[in-house]
């Protein structure tokens, strides 16, 4: 069962730059009021007789006890893995969005919604086939979560080539999903089991964008790579590492042998090479099945041309027609980083 917007009587913890949009999602035009404090969004929730919807690295202060008092549920909120052609670091507004009425997805301490529909869920054969067509598409059109332009990789021959993707530390994926492990760690680890590859690191875009701080060029790597687009890497590599990144999802839709050291939502389920999965994650799934739980069932998606809910083929039309969005501009990632020491200064 998967947490309908519907469901929603207020949101906190969203950034005041993607309110509207959020609120769009919700409802299709005005959606459900914003709160700022713990005691406000449980009045508001209540009066509303729905959930809080709370942005989970921004959640108030005492925001549990105050709806536990109000008798109201609180729901994670998160961008969706097919969010936008640009960062949501850079304030590129999402086209789509999770509810999770448990926890995040990438919360390893126990089950989500996700977890459960994919632990669960009979997919049906029309169901199945739409998912099927789903990775062919996003395979041929090279999609991925933030559609940033990038160059072909310039990589040797004679070595096998071993992809480890970057994320930042201090991201609640790798906090509540990583094991205890860094990123660093697992740069060490792959380096270790892999001494003769070449092993190729990528950071995480927010990084190279310098929004936010992450390991940038670790001393294991033979070649680490910012600009080289995804797909085409993907296409190179022999393996991918990753700890909870999004990108091995990505890595998997493109038949790469994916290694996992951390317990995103796609580990587990007998597709990729699980260093610290979940015990309880026992099913065995096949690719069509992962994606008709993570990418049509699971997330909702919003047309920004149309400016109303769509369908995951419909978001995929609209991103089709955009040209690969680059990197933010210098005065976009100033603008960015200003937003979050304000936003960071309100919660404190």
């Amino acid at each position: 069962m998967t947490a309908p917007v519907e469901g929603i009587g207020c949101l906190t913890g969203i950034a005041p730059w993607k309110r509207q949009r959020l609120r769009a999602i919700f409802a299709n035009s005005f959606g459900p009021p914003c709160a700022r404090s713990a005691r406000q969004a449980a009045a508001l929730a209540k009066a509303n007789g729905g959930a809080i919807a709370a942005w989970e690295s921004r959640k108030p202060d005492g925001l549990d006890a105050a709806a536990a008092a109000a008798g109201v549920a609180v729901w994670s909120i998160e961008d969706g893995f097919i969010r936008s052609a640009g960062l949501g670091a850079a304030l590129v507004q999402p086209c789509s969005l999770v509810l999770d009425s448990q926890r995040p997805h990438y919360d390893g301490s126990g089950p989500s919604d996700l977890e459960d529909l994919l632990s669960t869920r009979a997919f049906s054969a029309e169901e199945l086939a739409r998912a099927e067509a789903l990775v062919a598409r996003l395979r041929a059109d090279q999609v991925t979560k933030y559609n940033l332009a990038g160059t072909a990789p310039d990589l040797p021959e004679g070595r096998p080539v071993v992809l480890v993707l970057g994320q930042v530390d201090d991201d609640l994926s790798v906090l509540r999903g990583g094991g205890g492990l860094t990123v660093a760690d697992m740069v060490a680890r792959v380096r270790a089991e892999h001494p003769g590859a070449l092993l190729v690191f990528k950071p995480h875009p927010d990084v190279v964008a310098g929004l936010r701080d992450g390991l940038r060029r670790p001393h294991e790597a033979d070649l680490v790579v910012e600009d080289a687009g995804l797909a085409a890497l993907f296409a190179r590599a022999d393996a991918v590492h990753v700890l909870t990144s999004l990108g091995g999802f990505e890595a998997l839709l493109r038949g790469c042998a994916v290694t996992v050291h951390g317990q995103p939502f796609f580990a587990g389920w007998g597709l990729t090479d699980d260093r610290n999965p979940p015990a309880r994650r026992t099913r065995r799934l096949s690719l069509a099945d992962l994606v008709a739980g993570a990418l049509v069932t699971y997330p909702h998606y919003y047309h920004p041309g149309r400016r109303q809910r769509c369908t995951v083929e419909e978001l995929l039309d609209w991103i089709a027609a955009q040209p690969p969005a680059p990197l933010p501009s210098p005065l976009r990632r100033r603008a960015a980083a200003a937003l979050r020491r304000l936003g960071q200064r309100l919660r404190n």
